[in-house]
């Protein structure tokens, strides 16, 4: 079940009749000495923990060690209870359980790196906010996850997932890429592709040298991003270039990318006049 890129993975997907997720689930089964309900337990594990991370902060909102960030999961969730919310339920949801996420991080909390620290909200508050809206179960969103997982695997076999390699492209652009509406293998992947397009270039410029700003805000465009290239694929709007391609681009733009843009704190929104401000501040 082994597969070196989304093209044979796409293969076999479509020989095997199966779905992105378990031909991914099979693959780990056969690269681990896991049984099957070992390999279940150990995702529920991840699948609780993405709920504590995501939902804690929204009800106990914690400053961050950096003093950057913290409180925004409930300023966002009080902004939908007063009926103000423009998004729609399912995206500002999304961006609330986000932002909670690296409020989790930000605060030395226990969260799942999606791939990475930094990028660690996009999947979980995608998919809660999913199952909120629409009641889907927990050993759905389980098997959903390893959607994601074989869209990480492809990138950490072919490309980054860091930003120090490939900026912010690499973390929160791999991370929006997520099979739960009923998409085709074929679908997946052209969303995934869309999503890095729309994120091509982005750089990663931590202000002050910590995961917190404007990572926080970036997972929250990062649910956005996803959101939208599913609706798109859904919609049976094809995508031009395959996701092979598009991770090579990814890969190729984020190692031409300055070493400034690159997680340094050396440029970008970490040397604006009132980011410095606030770090010699703090």
């Amino acid at each position: 079940m082994d597969f070196k890129n989304a093209k044979e993975l796409l293969e076999l997907s479509q020989n095997e009749k199966l779905t992105i997720s378990e031909v991914m689930r099979q693959r780990e089964l056969s690269e681990t000495e896991n049984s099957p309900e070992e390999l279940y337990t150990k995702m529920e594990r991840v699948l609780e923990i993405m709920k504590d991370s995501s939902s804690t902060p929204i009800h106990h909102p914690v400053a961050s060690m950096g003093g950057l960030i913290g409180g925004e999961a409930k300023r966002l969730s009080l902004h939908e209870a007063a009926g103000m919310q423009l998004c729609g339920k399912v995206l500002h949801k999304a961006m609330t359980r986000a932002m909670a996420v690296l409020e989790t991080n930000a605060s030395m909390g226990l969260i799942v790196a999606a791939p990475t620290a930094g990028s660690a909200g996009i999947v979980p508050g995608l998919l809660l906010a999913l199952q909120e809206v629409y009641g889907y179960s927990d050993e759905t969103m389980i098997q959903v996850l390893y959607n994601a997982g074989a869209i990480g695997y492809l990138a950490m076999r072919n490309a980054t997932v860091a930003g120090a390699v490939g900026g912010c492209q690499a973390e929160v652009g791999i991370a929006s890429a997520i099979e739960l509406l009923g998409g085709t293998p074929e679908q997946c992947l052209n969303a995934a592709s869309t999503v890095l397009m729309n994120m091509l270039g982005l750089v990663c410029d931590p202000v002050g040298g910590l995961v917190e700003y404007p990572c926080q805000n970036r997972n929250a465009a990062g649910v956005a991003n996803a959101l939208i290239a599913a609706e798109m694929s859904l919609s049976g709007i094809p995508q031009l270039i395959p996701f092979d391609e598009m991770l090579d681009t990814m890969y190729a733009v984020g190692r031409r990318l300055p070493a400034e843009l690159r997680e340094t704190a050396l440029g970008g929104c970490a040397t604006a006049p009132s980011a410095c401000a606030r770090c010699r501040h703090h």
